[in-house]
């Protein structure tokens, strides 16, 4: 009968220590499993803010959703066009870096103004760029949104301007011509390399509507669309309507003073 009292506790003590090295090992590759997942973590981390490098925040938000957070679909936008004044002509005379570094720093700027008033800048071209408000998210104020966005590019500009004035570096010049209407939204592109974005008449009229700030010598455009759509607080001039490429009427277009 010790015998077997033998037996029992030493069986009893070889699975209490099998268990102790399985519950061991069992923390071990706990541990390390969430060093893993905290590794995973931090790439993960690092990777989105590389992509919001290229891609704007707001979209990367909206990719990380179950389902297709990119339908397409028509939606009422207002396009913001921003184009540099001489700008090319500047390039030929700098140094490529210095260049660079003005214009990253220039739509440093114009992104932060974009961005503050609800609208994301959806590709730059050159020196460039396109704004889009109500385009992610429904916004019954982008209008106004996309108006106050271009007058507070205008201030950030004039601050920018100080700064390359210190460095003796030349000042930069810019025109803005925005213009709203349904356009069809969504990714666009190939599998290799797409974007979203939006394609319409509208977005023509944009374009061609920054252009006309050149002609008029002012930098700020709007379209009778936009000044439909936005309340009593801005001074407003009216231009001469002007016949635009693609359209048979001419446009009317108002340059923007300030908000009154």
């Amino acid at each position: 009968m010790m015998a077997l009292g033998w037996v029992l506790a030493a069986v009893g003590a070889i699975v209490f220590s099998g268990l102790s090295v399985l519950v061991l090992r069992g923390r071990r590759q706990n541990a390390q499993l969430e060093k893993l997942l905290l590794a995973a973590d931090d790439k993960l981390e690092q990777l989105q803010l590389q992509f919001e490098r290229f891609v704007p925040a707001d979209v990367v938000e909206r990719l990380t959703r179950p389902g297709d957070a990119f339908a397409p679909e028509r939606r009422q936008v207002t396009m913001l066009f921003a184009d540099l004044r001489g700008f090319t002509a500047l390039c030929d005379r700098l140094d490529p870096g210095v260049t660079v570094n003005i214009l990253n720093d220039y739509f440093r700027h114009m992104t932060d103004a974009i961005t503050h008033h609800h609208g994301h800048v959806t590709e730059f071209v050159g020196d460039g760029l396109l704004a889009l408000f109500g385009a992610l998210e429904s916004d019954p104020w982008q209008a106004r949104d996309a108006v106050l966005a271009a007058l507070e590019m205008r201030a950030e500009l004039a601050r920018y301007n100080l700064t390359l004035r210190k460095k003796g570096l030349p000042e930069l010049r810019f025109g803005i011509g925005i213009h709203g209407g349904e356009v069809v939204t969504g990714v666009i592109g190939t599998a290799g390399l797409s974007k979203f974005s939006v394609t319409g008449d509208p977005i023509n009229v944009a374009s061609r509507v920054e252009g006309l700030t050149s002609k008029y010598e002012v930098d700020l455009l709007i379209t009778e669309d936009v000044r439909r759509k936005i309340d009593d607080q801005f001074r407003l001039r009216p231009m001469p309507p002007a016949i635009v490429k693609g359209k048979a009427e001419p446009i009317q277009t108002y340059h923007v003073e300030a908000e009154k």
